[in-house]
């Protein structure tokens, strides 16, 4: 398959949570901070072109919830994918029906830069697509109605030249992804903190027709102490 390699790179409570109130602890912060040094300082273990998540992910840290600006009346836009810029760092968001209120088409993480790709589907409206092409944000689709995980891989390789490329988030999207055969390798920084919490996500989570509970194991790659207590834990994908 010509697709780029994949590795989910997350951090987690010692309860496998991703998100919750242990990330504003001491331990969460710096556990945090070995997790952004590893993909994103300035000399990552990972050398990747991109990271990708979903839309809630995407939301609850960059968008906000915002709606989009669209115009209703906007002029049909050309078939087809739109590649705004080539970058050397790319943000993918999985976003099927197109519901993302981007400000702008480059991303800013901590002191990462990246150009912002959505990732649609035929759901997606005219008017929607006609807003991000105003921003200048690139836009891939792959599939009608649903997902398609081999067309987002082959377009992201072929059309960006990802090469290696980060899953980074929500739980649904990494266990769809990992389920679906597009991810090689787990990276989990986990903080020694936990929250107890019942309501936020943890680290994978099947739901409806994304995945099922149906079991996927793992090769452990390597363990390693890192600052404040916290570990960080590499595994292969068993195929």
């Amino acid at each position: 398959m010509n697709r780029p390699y994949v590795f989910c790179h997350m951090l987690t409570s010692l309860d496998g949570k991703i998100m919750g109130p242990y990330m504003e602890t001491t331990e969460g912060e710096t556990a945090g901070n070995v997790f952004y040094r590893i993909a994103f300082g300035k000399k990552p273990y990972y050398k990747h072109q991109g990271w990708l998540s979903g839309r809630v992910t995407t939301d609850d840290n960059f968008t906000f919830y915002e709606k989009p600006d669209l115009e209703e009346s906007a002029p049909a836009v050309p078939g087809g994918d739109y590649v705004a810029a080539n970058a050397p760092m790319y943000y993918v968001s999985v976003d099927p029906s197109g519901r993302l209120g981007w400000k702008s088409s480059e991303l800013v993480y901590n002191d990462t830069h990246a150009h912002v790709i959505e990732v649609l589907t035929g759901q997606a409206s005219n008017s929607y697509k006609a807003f991000l092409r105003k921003l200048g944000i690139s836009y891939l689709i792959a599939g009608t109605e649903r997902l398609d995980y081999n067309l987002v891989m082959e377009k992201l390789k072929t059309l960006f030249g990802v090469e290696t490329l980060m899953l980074g988030g929500g739980g649904v999207l990494n266990w769809s992804f990992i389920q679906a055969g597009m991810c090689d390798e787990v990276s989990v920084v986990i903080a020694p903190v936990a929250d107890g919490s019942d309501k936020t996500p943890a680290l994978f989570s099947a739901k409806g027709d994304f995945s099922s509970e149906k079991p996927i194991a793992f090769e452990l790659q390597n363990v390693e102490k890192t600052e404040g207590g916290s570990l960080w834990l590499r595994y292969l994908v068993k195929k």
